[in-house]
């Protein structure tokens, strides 16, 4: 009897938590060094190699297949995105999903001369 239950819990947890493979599938972004400058590299996967994929509603050209990468330049980000945004609209095979952003990315930093870090 006890085996049983080990069974239904396992069971019961892997039905309630979605499965690794399917979070991983996300769109996923890093910041790289391209022509004109910066760029944000995003990437993900997708069903049909024919199908669409839109950044904050807006049609971007991919490389690749099922696996695809997309660098779209750092100030069209700027302008496709909110002030101080975290994250991007992926869109595929018209499922919309949120991709983080880069920490600071889109925030507008100044010149830091002097950073003053004390311990409580």
């Amino acid at each position: 009897m006890p085996a049983f239950r080990i069974v239904a819990l396992g069971s019961a947890l892997i039905a309630a938590f979605p499965a690794a493979s399917a979070t991983a599938s996300g769109p996923a972004t890093r910041l790289v060094e391209c022509r004109s400058g910066s760029c944000l590299l995003v990437s993900g996967q997708r069903e049909d190699a024919s199908s669409p994929v839109h950044i904050n509603g807006h049609a971007v050209a991919v490389e690749g297949a099922r696996k695809w990468r997309a660098r779209v330049p750092v100030e069209t980000v700027e302008d496709w995105s909110a002030p101080y945004a975290r994250t991007i609209t992926v869109a595929v095979e018209g499922h919309a999903e949120e991709a983080r952003l880069p920490v600071g990315l889109l925030g507008h930093a100044e010149n830091i001369t002097m950073l003053v870090v004390r311990v409580k």
